[in-house]
């Protein structure tokens, strides 16, 4: 498809590709259109021309153009898991509805008369931006510290109440049934749209195997160690698998950032002292059970990683409460089956403190989900994973609080080192640079003064 614009005494012939967009500009005498070529674009105030798109749009327009994702995606990956087979007929349907009659132009010009500036409207698109931005952190923020919370009282409830690890996974999957009122209150579907319903099942089988497996992990090694292998594991997957699936990338800051928390979390892993110095034999049965434990720790991460993959694929399709609910009832199906599978014993709670425990850990599972799938809409898998690293630290402090337990060296050195990079990070994507500011504005009055929208 070719079209022409005139541009003071040039003539600006586009060739659009499915893949590609190209200009060419050459002088000609008098401009005269050619019969068949098309030369109307979109103006202002015409129907389906947004003159001033919101900051959701523009940021997750930012966020995709930085690798030219959208002119290779179907090039390079045809066929990959979290692809979509309905992107191209939405977009083609979006090219086809863009456009409007002549009569706006009155409309338009008023429009432009009475309305802000492009610099008071990119001023105040970056202080929404910033807005939105820091309500995103503080959810992921809020959500780490659930998750520290998550720990802490898995441990009380099963050193002092004698409740299973998976026992407490089934309890709160049952409890979180409740949010089917959300879907259903806003009239969809609670199993998802139609055409995406497989993947968002696919998104619950993965999210629930997860759970399973690093709650079943707690029977055979430490909670502090399953918990950050977990964590550790689910932050490295997730920027291979975001890079793989979805091409997504990460920046050299933000890639140095999160090794640096890895790096921390190795450190708590460390053994402590006495029991490197041991000379006594370990017992096989021992080690096997702590190499097992230590498997479904890795293999917890690895479910996490194609979780939180799976809905950033779908993050425009399936809204919180309906994935809260599907992660909620496939809970209720695997939670049991692993339960037989191990053979942990039912031991329901038998005081008002261990059923006031139970709901403690239930609600915080839900604020600790939401925090994180909210922010997957607008942020990067690893970097959603790797803010969540908090919860190490924070559990720390929880233990020293409710748990009277030194921690070693490595383990201080370790959450030192992750407390620094979670906090850099959160400063890096809350105080932007003037170059990349710069960059964003620049990108930004592209759009607007381009006449192809």
């Amino acid at each position: 498809m070719e079209s022409t614009h005139l541009l003071g005494g040039s003539k600006k012939r586009v060739k659009i590709h499915p893949h590609t967009v190209t200009a060419k500009y050459a002088t000609h005498t008098p401009y005269a259109p050619q019969p068949g070529v098309h030369t109307h674009f979109p103006q202002p105030g015409d129907d389906g021309y947004d003159d001033a798109p919101s900051f959701e749009d523009f940021g997750s327009f930012v966020e995709e153009t930085s690798d030219r994702k959208q002119l290779t995606e179907s090039r390079k990956w045809p066929l990959t898991l979290f692809g979509s087979r309905h992107n191209d007929k939405d977009t083609a349907h979006k090219l086809q509805t863009v456009g409007g009659g002549e009569g706006s132009e009155g409309s338009a010009k008023a429009a432009k008369g009475s309305g802000k500036g492009v610099g008071e409207q990119l001023a105040s698109f970056g202080e929404a931006s910033v807005s939105a931005s820091r309500l995103t952190w503080v959810g992921l923020l809020g959500a780490a510290l659930a998750h520290g919370s998550l720990i802490v009282l898995t441990r009380v409830a099963s050193e002092r109440f004698s409740l299973g690890p998976l026992f407490l996974l089934l309890v709160r999957s049952i409890v979180q049934l409740l949010s089917l009122a959300v879907p259903l209150h806003r009239g969809e579907n609670p199993f998802g749209p139609e055409g995406y319903r497989l993947r968002l099942l696919c998104y619950g089988i993965a999210y629930s195997l997860s759970l399973c497996c690093a709650y079943s992990s707690l029977t055979f090694v430490s909670p502090g160690n399953a918990t950050t292998t977990w964590r550790l594991a689910t932050t490295a997957l997730s920027a291979t698998l975001a890079f793989l699936l979805l091409e997504e990338r990460l920046g050299l800051a933000d890639g140095i950032t999160i090794a640096a928390g890895l790096c921390g979390l190795g450190l708590v892993l460390l053994p402590a002292v006495d029991e490197t110095n041991s000379d006594s034999p370990t017992d096989p049965a021992v080690f096997w059970r702590g190499a097992f434990g230590w498997s479904l720790s890795a293999l917890a991460g690895l479910w996490m990683a194609l979780a939180l993959v799976g809905y950033r694929s779908l993050k425009e399709r399936v809204g919180v409460g309906t994935a809260l609910f599907t992660v909620s009832w496939t809970g209720c199906l695997l939670a049991p089956a692993s339960l037989a599978l191990l053979q942990e014993g039912w031991s329901w709670p038998t005081s008002v403190e261990a059923w006031l425990l139970v709901l403690g850990l239930a609600a915080c599972s839900v604020v600790a989900f939401l925090g994180m799938t909210h922010a997957l809409t607008r942020l990067h898998p690893a970097l959603v994973s790797a803010s969540q690293s908090l919860e190490i630290p924070i559990a720390m402090l929880l233990h020293l609080a409710v748990l009277p337990l030194a921690p070693t060296a490595p383990e201080v050195v370790g959450s030192v080192m992750v407390i620094l990079s979670v906090g850099w990070l959160v400063a890096m994507k809350l105080l932007p640079s003037r170059v990349g500011g710069r960059r964003q504005r620049e990108e930004y009055e592209e759009i607007l003064d381009s006449p192809i929208k």
